[in-house]
């Protein structure tokens, strides 16, 4: 019996991920020198919008409306490649590569201490930043994580639920 390697779910998602990517410059340089006949919608699987400004391509509004395009397209190209990715990691059942749960970041600061509110602004219990010993005395410190009893994973202080399985916390 031989043994097959199969490649890693992540690199699966690479490799088709790097097939169906769009380039920005490309969309940049499509819309601006061929926008008039809409090649920068087809680039972009946008296939009714490419097939109207083919139709009135003679009537010089696409060509105008290309030219505004151009500037738009760098972010309708990482819209279309943020959504191709989101397929693909879909369809193999992965969370999409690079894309992990949130950093918890501490902030250094003396216990029992709390950022003053901005001008104009009072301090509420609603923003955290009520006097000590005022409001609940079971709130976690403002830099821990609460576990979540059912999946054990870190959510911030203050939650009501589990970020990764929904479960109330306590």
């Amino acid at each position: 019996m031989t043994s097959v390697s199969y490649p890693s779910a992540q690199a699966v998602f690479y490799q088709q991920y790097e097939t169906v990517r769009r380039d920005e410059v490309v969309g940049v340089l499509l819309a601006l020198f061929l926008g008039t006949f809409g090649v920068h919608h087809f680039y972009l699987r946008r296939t009714g919008l490419g097939i109207l400004y083919c139709v009135f391509f003679w009537t010089g509004v696409p060509t105008l409306l290309g030219f505004i395009e151009c500037f738009f397209m760098p972010g309708r190209v990482r819209e279309f490649n943020a959504i191709q990715a989101a397929g693909i990691a879909a369809a193999l059942g992965i969370a999409m590569p690079g894309f992990g749960p949130p950093v918890n970041v501490t902030v250094n600061m003396a216990p029992g201490t709390a950022p003053a509110p901005a001008a104009g602004f009072a301090a509420s219990p609603a923003m955290g930043l009520a006097a000590p010993g005022a409001g609940s005395a079971a709130a976690p410190p403002a830099g821990t994580l609460v576990t979540c009893p059912r999946c054990q994973r870190g959510n911030p202080a203050g939650s009501r639920f589990c970020g990764g399985c929904g479960q109330a916390l306590s």
